[in-house]
């Protein structure tokens, strides 16, 4: 995108609570038969996980580093990690 075609568009500010860990790995998840994949977090004093589907992987391509993002209505996201720490701050 140009930087005239971005000054073309209206600007946003974030004002969402959304649930957030910072991915540490992408790796298959062994026990699934359904090519699931594991996400492990930094979770503080322990490591946690989600799993999710091959084709979230596709579209959404995480790193470790950026942010697994779920939304109030169940919509899960990737962000990377500097524009997720841009928009938001942690509450809990």
């Amino acid at each position: 995108m140009t930087d005239q075609a971005a000054t073309a568009l209206p600007r946003w500010r974030c004002h969402k609570e959304v649930y957030a860990a910072k991915i540490l790995r992408v790796d298959e998840d062994e026990n699934s038969h359904s090519g699931r994949l594991a996400l492990t977090f930094d979770g503080g004093s322990e490591a946690a996980y989600v799993e999710v589907a091959e084709s979230w992987l596709y579209k959404h391509n995480p790193q470790p580093g950026g942010y697994y993002v779920r939304y109030a209505d169940g919509y899960e996201s990737y962000s990377p990690s500097g524009a997720f720490e841009d928009g938001y701050t942690r509450l809990a």
